[in-house]
């Protein structure tokens, strides 16, 4: 949703920049919110003045969630300075299926769109090559999920919760597999199961596999857009974080997007970009700059740190390192002519986990060429400690 001006874009903006750094004081009752899992954990998710945001919980943040007459809103030093919407609990979460699996033990509303680990296992999980970000055992070892969705189980909830709660699209994940496609094609063939029931833009998300032609069937079975997430830019963060994924290197990254984008479209393939771990930003910004040249889109987003991972302890990244970044790739996406609205589907076109399109459409992005923006005030600073 577009807000009404320039200022109260930029506004918005830098308030929700501030409050997926400092969280939010909860101070009445938050329907919509999940912890564990791969998505976006330990999170309330609202709207904030139209905007989907998540936003982590923390109970010395300066803002705080209350009730008002007219509904919610955020405040600060007892001044409002937002209006929330849309957290109450989704309509389609008190159904089961035939043989009795809650509805909501199989796909979540994540705000407006619908999400679901198809299977909730990882080869990466319980080792020593655990993704320290990471919480896909979490929410399986406290009984909120199941251990595998069928096709057939994610059809139906995709139906429900289009009809009931106005879900506008589906984004499928799944865990690392070590079999040769690494789960990409069962989770495009569940992909594929809620495209034709419910009519929805899905997006499918796995890592590379091995065979790139694997990208091709996935393709071919309708799915509208893909994420294939990298989650840091920076080897020496990648080797630290997430052994895995080191090892499969960024080229080979690199090459399965171009693959996708030749295949589903320039902004239709996505990555996940996390800020916070330790990485180098200058790195991290040229790298983003070489992903969007391929059409490929990188979705920035803060560290959130997940209770019971391996980095629970480990501090969101601050708005004053944030927000220079968001600006430089917000303008590599500008000059590329790629947005939010471009993704069609998943978390690049959900953007409730970031805050880069919100810079993007207030006018915040620094231009391409122009270096790190305002001397003084949107330079890149140091790499956060991890």
């Amino acid at each position: 949703m577009t807000v009404t001006d320039e200022r109260t874009s930029a506004d918005t903006a830098a308030l929700i920049m501030d409050l997926q750094s400092v969280g939010l004081r909860i101070e009445t009752d938050l329907e919509t919110s999940r912890k564990g899992g791969a998505g976006p954990s330990d999170s309330g998710m609202l709207w904030v003045e139209g905007v989907p945001v998540t936003v982590p919980p923390n109970a010395t943040s300066p803002y705080a969630l209350r009730a008002e007459d007219s509904g919610q809103a955020i405040f600060r030093d007892g001044v409002k300075v937002a209006a929330v919407s849309g957290t109450q609990r989704p309509r389609f979460y008190d159904l089961e299926t035939a043989d009795g699996v809650p509805y909501h033990q199989i796909a979540l509303l994540h705000l407006d769109s619908l999400a679901s680990t198809v299977v909730q296992a990882c080869n990466y999980w319980g080792n020593s090559d655990q993704c320290g970000f990471c919480g896909i055992g979490l929410s399986l070892a406290a009984g909120a999920t199941i251990a595998k969705k069928t096709p057939e189980m994610l059809a139906e909830v995709a139906v429900a919760a289009r009809d009931l709660d106005g879900a506008v699209d589906a984004t499928l994940t799944t865990g690392s597999s070590v079999a040769p496609d690494r789960g990409a094609l069962y989770v495009a063939k569940c992909g594929q199961a809620v495209k034709e029931a419910a009519g929805l833009p899905v997006e499918v998300q796995f890592e590379p596999p091995r065979d790139l032609a694997v990208i091709d069937q996935v393709h071919d079975m309708g799915v509208d857009s893909v994420g294939i997430h990298v989650e840091s830019f920076d080897p020496a963060v990648l080797a630290r974080v997430a052994p895995g994924k080191f090892r499969t290197g960024i080229d080979t990254y690199f090459r399965a997007w171009e693959r996708a984008v030749a295949l589903f479209g320039e902004g239709r393939v996505s990555t996940y970009v996390i800020l916070g771990m330790g990485e180098d930003p200058d790195l991290t910004v040229e790298m983003c700059r070489r992903a969007v040249d391929i059409g490929v889109y990188p979705f920035v987003v803060p560290l959130r740190p997940v209770a019971g991972s391996l980095m629970e302890d480990v501090p969101a990244p601050a708005r004053e390192y944030t927000e220079p970044i968001y600006r430089r790739v917000a303008g590599f996406l500008e000059a590329k002519g790629l947005g939010a609205d471009t993704a069609v589907a998943g978390c690049a076109r959900c953007q409730a986990c970031s805050s880069l399109n919100l810079v993007q459409q207030s006018g915040g992005a620094t231009p391409c060429g122009s270096g790190g923006g305002t001397p003084g005030v949107f330079q890149i600073g140091k790499r956060p400690s991890a």
